[in-house]
Formats: structure tokens, C-alpha cells, sequence
């Protein structure tokens, strides 16, 4: 679990809660229904209008990388091409093909394929960086869905704070209403502006950090590979892919 991420948040809302606590305001003030659905909802609806299904629910799927990112452990994979590297120098290719049993990732399972079926080492590059970029540009537009949600969310907001003033409007003949119309009104700028800068955004550039990770990871498996088919030094190999993460 990444706590850094639970840290952040927990300390985010508590400084910003108790800044307002200490100044006098209470707790109940911050609690709002009303502007609570105008903002996430019409936010959520104004994300889904602009995603593909597929996109928004991978997005949605990518949500939980924040707390349990994916693995992307770069000294196995370059331990393991150096492996594969002296394996393939001493029996050849085709002694690599036990190997794809072994394997979960179906990108590796498809480089290493083509690579005991003998392909070409730029017909091999060519082929896995197709693949590479669908994979990168399907993870980021996943990702950016929560990018989309902070711009949205501070227009909704104000958009609940106008409904708010509205509602203040229509019954300034009765002076009980308008406490509650005003408190939705400047809170729906709050849960607005908030969740965009301390929920959405920051939730976007993490997962796109990990994509940038899980490509980094991909592009190893890319140069490793192909490093096999030219039959260079598994030495060679080994040092190339440290520059990875050097």
C-alpha cells in the first residue's frame, strides 16, 4: 500500500478542517447534500458526456493504483533478460521458447514469442512498439479522465453557488430560508475548488506517473529483447538496461 498517498490525503483534510475549525466555524457548516450532489454528480456526468465507455471504466479501475500501485520491479526484468540473454548465447533461440510458460505479462509472452520464432531484430522493434504505444495512450487517456474531473469540478462548483443565490433570491421574504441557501451556495465553490486541486488532480498525476512506470518497464522488455535477437553481449544487455532507472 502506498501510504504516502493515505498520509497526504488524511493531512490535507485535517489542515484544511481544522483551519476552519479554528477560526470558529463548526463541522456542520462544511456538510452539505445539496451542493455535495451538484458538484461530484454534475462533475461525474460532465466526465462520462466526454469518455469512451471503455476509457471511463478503465479509469475508474486505474482509481485504486493511488493506495496499491501496480508492480513494476525493473531489477527482475533486467535480471531476467540477461538471464534469457545467456541462455539464448549458449543454446540459442529456440532453448527460450520453456521459458513463455513461465510468463504472466502478455507483452513479454508476445516478444518473447516473436523472438523464438526467429523475427527480425527491427521487425521485432516495430512490432512491440506498436503495441507499446496503444498500450501507453489507452493507460494515459484512462488517467486523464481524472485530470478532466479537476477542470470540471471548480465550473460546477460555481455553478451550485449560483443555484444557491438563486435559491436565497426566491425567498428573501422569508429569512429562515436564506441561511441554508447562502451555506450551499459557498460551499458548492468549496467542494468544487477542493476536490479538483486535492482529490482529482493530484489523483491524475500520480496514475500517470505509474504509466509512465509500467511503459518504462515495457520499454526494457523492448531494448532487452532486441538486444537478444542482434545476439549482443548478455554484459551489454545487463548495463543498457540499467540506464532505466540509474
Amino acid at each position: 500500500m502506498d501510504k504516502l498517498s493515505l498520509i497526504g490525503l488524511l493531512f490535507s483534510i485535517v489542515a484544511i478542517i481544522g483551519g476552519h475549525m479554528i477560526e470558529g466555524g463548526h463541522l456542520d457548516a462544511l456538510l452539505q447534500p445539496a451542493a455535495c450532489l451538484i458538484v461530484i454528480g454534475g462533475t461525474l456526468g460532465a466526465v462520462m458526456l466526454q469518455s469512451p465507455f471503455k476509457i471511463f471504466r478503465q479509469g475508474l479501475v486505474m482509481l485504486r493504483w493511488v493506495f496499491r500501485p501496480p508492480k513494476s520491479d525493473t531489477k527482475a526484468v533486467i535480471n531476467q533478460m540477461t538471464r534469457w540473454s545467456g541462455l539464448a548465447r549458449k543454446e540459442g533461440l529456440l532453448s527460450l521458447e520453456n521459458e513463455i510458460r513461465t510468463l504472466r505479462d502478455p507483452f513479454a509472452v508476445k516478444g518473447l514469442q516473436l523472438l523464438v520464432d526467429g523475427a527480425e531484430p527491427l521487425r521485432l522493434r516495430e512490432v512491440l512498439e506498436v503495441e507499446l504505444a496503444t498500450f501507453e495512450n489507452q493507460l494515459k487517456a484512462s488517467a486523464k479522465i481524472w485530470e478532466s474531473a479537476a477542470g470540471y469540478a471548480p465550473t460546477i462548483g460555481i455553478l451550485g453557488a449560483v443555484l444557491g443565490l438563486i435559491h436565497v433570491m426566491e425567498n428573501l421574504s422569508d429569512p429562515s430560508k436564506l441561511g441554508a441557501g447562502i451555506a450551499v451556495a459557498f460551499v458548492a465553490t468549496i467542494y468544487g475548488v477542493g476536490s479538483a486541486n486535492l482529490l482529482f488532480l493530484p489523483i491524475a498525476k500520480k496514475l500517470l506517473a505509474y504509466v509512465a512506470d509500467q511503459v518504462s518497464v515495457r520499454e526494457m522488455y523492448v531494448d532487452g529483447l532486441v538486444g537478444i535477437a542482434n545476439g549482443d553481449n548478455p554484459r551489454i544487455i545487463e548495463s543498457r538496461l540499467q540506464g532505466y532507472f540509474a
